[in-house]
């Protein structure tokens, strides 16, 4: 039902519902969901926790990855995942939009929007996506004092302290960088950019009991594994970060081509989803129902010719 209805919403924080994610047994999966509609059709199809993705964010925008959005910003992206779907939401808080109070500030605002989740990362800004060159770090010692100050904002929320680490410093530095964020105060690792099933074994050995995250973004460094495959190298949550705007992308490229190639949408139809299928998503009767002074809406049947 509709996020309207007070006796619909979940009754605990979402950080109290994405750490029981966390402590039940298996690897905690969570799709990237770029906006609402997103994230209501990864609930239907099964899932019970979400990410949202700072590079899928800015490109839906139109802007690349390199730290320019705001904390309000993406405050509006996660009241929209939260209101539509209900599900528990890990939020990329890049490097915190600042230093300690800023980061303080993005997560009690990232916690008041109702992200279960945040994590943030020990780059510099311009930051940059996790699987380019080019990346430069802040000092470890800086990068703790951050995790340790997100911690003395959070109430329930579940603090994330990405390294990128590996493929700047070498990968004893990116395990060095993380046992000091765990000592910080982070609730869980993220170690960006591995690329071989060794490297995220053997990172996984050397923080026992520590929950990892592991990133399975495509046309990255890191060849594809499955969820099953994360879970045995030892970690406890995976995402796949802009997959659904990738393929949402494509298809729209190939949508404007069509209109423009054919001068209508009629070639494209079968593709799309459908006015019904749009209404099922958000619910669009079940609003209706909730305010008897609105008709029931009747889906008109598209005329063929002939």
């Amino acid at each position: 039902m509709p996020y309207l209805l007070a006796s619909d919403l979940p009754t605990e924080s979402a950080g109290k519902r994405f750490r029981a994610g966390l402590e039940r047994p298996g690897i905690f999966q969570l799709p990237g969901a770029h906006n609402g509609q997103a994230a209501i059709q990864a609930r239907n199809a099964g899932f019970d926790g979400l990410y949202l993705s700072g590079a899928a964010m800015t490109a839906s925008m139109g802007l690349p990855d390199l730290g320019i959005i705001t904390v309000d910003e993406v405050a509006f992206f996660i009241r929209q995942i939260v209101r539509s779907s209900g599900l528990p939401l890990l939020v990329d808080g890049d490097t915190g939009y600042g230093e300690a109070l800023n980061v303080m500030h993005m997560v009690r605002t990232f916690e008041d929007a109702g992200a279960g989740a945040v994590h943030l990362e020990d780059q510099i800004l311009p930051k940059k996506c996790g699987h380019l060159n080019g990346k430069n770090l802040v000092s470890a010692m800086d990068m703790a004092t951050k995790v340790a100050a997100a911690k003395k904002a959070a109430r329930d929320i579940v603090i994330v302290a990405r390294t990128d680490a590996a493929g700047v410093e070498g990968f004893d530095a990116a395990v060095d960088r993380a046992k000091l964020y765990v000592e910080a105060g982070a609730d869980a690792i993220f170690p960006e950019a591995l690329n071989t099933r060794e490297m995220f074994e053997k990172f996984a050995k050397a923080m026992p009991n520590v929950p990892l995250l592991a990133n399975m973004t495509e046309f990255g460094k890191t060849p594809f594994y499955t969820a099953a495959e994360f879970e045995e190298m030892g970690y406890k949550m995976v995402i796949w970060p802009v997959s659904s705007l990738r393929v949402a992308n494509k298809a729209q490229a190939e949508l404007y081509a069509s209109i423009k190639e054919n001068g209508g949408t009629h070639k494209y139809v079968d593709r799309m989803q459908t006015r019904q299928e749009l209404y099922d998503t958000i619910g669009l009767h079940d609003f209706e129902e909730l305010d008897a002074s609105i008709i029931k809406t009747v889906v008109p049947v598209m005329p063929q010719e002939g």
